[in-house]
């Protein structure tokens, strides 16, 4: 699918605000399929009511991560819900590396397979923050 437009983005975030869901900024270096914890940018905006405020931070966010990947998520918090509602991605970096399957030998002569992302290869842990 293409990236979305800012214009996009900002439609999407207007319909999360009139909903009364609280939005927030994450991003990653790792977009491996099991990464589920990104880091978060700042902190979650509740009780937000314009657009514009999100969209200010999503900038700032890709002044500062333009090399990696940013997310925005909305919160449901009413009763019954309480939890992420929607979420996309907002921003890639230009060159995506990927990812390779490495193969382990395990008893009985099986294999297992793991999948890698090539940017965590190259920014060991220790090294990425």
């Amino acid at each position: 699918l293409p990236d979305l437009t800012d214009e996009q983005i900002e439609k999407q975030i207007a319909f999360c605000v009139s909903k009364g869901w609280a939005m927030n900024v994450e991003w990653t270096d790792d977009p491996h399929p099991r990464n589920s914890y990104w880091e978060l940018w700042g902190l979650p905006l509740f009780d937000v009511k314009d657009p514009g405020t999100v969209m200010f931070e999503l900038k700032e966010a890709r002044k500062a991560c333009a090399a990696g990947y940013i997310r925005m998520n909305a919160f449901d918090a009413s009763y019954g819900v309480e939890s992420c509602v929607m979420s996309f991605i907002v921003n890639r970096p230009t060159s995506e590396p990927g990812f390779y399957l490495e193969r382990t030998e395990t008893s009985g002569r099986k294999l297992q397979y793991t999948i890698k992302s090539y940017s965590v290869q190259a920014n060991p842990e220790g090294g990425r923050y």
